[in-house]
């Protein structure tokens, strides 16, 4: 079995990179994390989409959305 890279291992692997290299290791990271954040999202509205066909919605103020919201974090 492979052994994964810490955090630490992959720092120090990046700082043997030239800078060109850092850039586009930076570039192809970010787009790849924004790439799942899409995912997730597209996951939940599906999901919320799904829970108000079948009727387990019910309507809220904005005050009530912002109170859940804030939770969540």
């Amino acid at each position: 079995m492979e052994r994964s890279a810490s955090f630490a291992d992959v720092l120090e692997a990046a700082d043997q990179l030239p800078l060109d290299d850092q850039e586009m290791l930076a570039d192809v990271l970010h787009r790849r994390v924004v790439a799942q954040r899409r995912r997730r999202l597209v996951a939940k509205v599906r999901e919320a989409r799904a829970e108000y066909e079948a009727g387990r919605t019910r309507e809220v103020t904005p005050e009530e959305i912002m109170t859940e919201i804030l939770c969540e974090t």
